[in-house]
């Protein structure tokens, strides 16, 4: 599976690589980064190996991320090539409520400053980055529509919210005749499996790829973090967030995932970041793995990694190490309520021949099982 071989997205025609081109390291005004000459260089590789994804938000690096795109994609005049992906949530003009959430004023101010900032007159992928708590689904989709019907954005997606939202949004946009959404932008690796309780089947059911973000779990995963006293240690990004909320990788779940990791990797001869990530992108409802790198020999590891197959074996040793402990109310489908709901008797899903014909092939290129 090269980068060259692309997939439609969801329940879509817009054909993407396996493997996008995350860019929150284009700039280096975090603190962390690539600084311009890196970042195109970085870009360049990526288009050069096949790859036409490219993911970023307007929030990225304080909005440098996409003016750098803007610039590398009109320096190189690949706009029509290339598949361009932003987000909009979060404010950028403190004491100014209106300047952040995802409201449509917000989201109209917002897709204008991305579209300056970008040099383009519209935007392939338009995500919501973030659940503000607030904002009803409904509002959210009539201005999608809106935005794809002014021709400001081609295609519409959500990031980063409840599984239960997402079908809010989607169902009604399918009642209402509207945009619907093609795209959940979602975490997803060894160490974080919790979209396949929800969020896997219910994109599967309504026709939403999925693009997994960290993937290598803020560089755990690459094996350059080791556990000592006082957690972990190690040179990276990770060590520098590792004590926000939400943002601990330091467990001993996760060095226990990160040993059969290596134990794995080592058994192959690649390298852990590249095992990490094949085992993302194979994975059921996922159309595409965002990889970021802050230098070129990163990103090129990166792009090797659909260059091979994991063994049966060696891939059931990554998936008990990862294995997620039973929740409620999964833990109770088990065999034992499924043979007293169907009277003992074997009952499987229904075939992929039930599927209309045209549309299982879409729904297999797309990354999702139809069995």
């Amino acid at each position: 599976m090269s980068l060259d071989t692309y997939y439609t997205l969801g329940r879509s025609g817009l054909r993407v690589s396996r493997l996008a081109l995350g860019t929150m390291t284009f700039g280096d005004n975090w603190g962390w980064g690539a600084a311009e000459d890196t970042a195109r260089a970085m870009f360049d590789r990526y288009l050069e190996a096949g790859g036409n994804f490219i993911d970023t938000a307007d929030l990225y690096t304080d909005g440098a991320s996409e003016e750098l795109l803007g610039k590398f994609v009109e320096a190189s005049g690949t706009r029509d090539r290339v598949v361009l992906s932003t987000k909009f949530t979060y404010n950028g003009q403190p004491g100014n409520p209106n300047s952040g959430g995802n409201g449509r004023k917000n989201i109209m101010r917002a897709v204008d400053a991305s579209l300056r900032r970008l040099r383009t007159d519209y935007i392939d992928l338009y995500i919501l980055h973030t659940w503000d708590r607030l904002t009803p689904a409904e509002e959210v989709m009539r201005t999608f529509d809106d935005l794809v019907r002014a021709g400001k954005i081609r295609y519409a997606g959500l990031s980063d919210v409840p599984a239960w939202y997402a079908s809010r949004a989607q169902t009604f946009a399918e009642a209402h005749a509207l945009t619907p959404l093609v795209n959940l932008q979602l975490e997803y690796s060894l160490a974080e499996r919790h979209i396949e309780h929800e969020f896997v089947p219910m994109a599967t059911e309504l026709g939403m790829g999925i693009t997994a973000w960290s993937p290598l779990a803020m560089g755990l995963l690459s094996g350059k973090y080791k556990p000592s006293e006082t957690g972990g240690e190690g040179e990276g990004r990770l060590q520098k967030i590792a004590g926000m909320p939400g943002f601990d990788r330091f467990t001993e779940r996760n060095w226990t995932i990160v040993a059969a990791l290596e134990e794995v990797a080592v058994a192959m001869g690649k390298p852990m970041a590249q095992v990490a990530l094949n085992w993302v992108a194979t994975q059921p409802g996922i159309a595409s793995v965002i990889i970021g790198a802050s230098k070129l020999v990163q990103l090129d590891d990166n792009l090797a990694a659909l260059a091979f197959d994991i063994p049966a074996e060696l891939r059931a040793r990554l998936d008990q190490a990862s294995a997620l402990e039973p929740t409620f109310p999964y833990w109770f489908f088990g065999d034992v309520q499924q043979s007293r709901i169907h009277g003992g008797v074997a009952v499987g899903s229904k075939p992929s021949s039930y599927a209309p014909p045209v549309f299982v092939p879409a729904l297999q290129q797309a990354g999702f099982k139809t069995d």
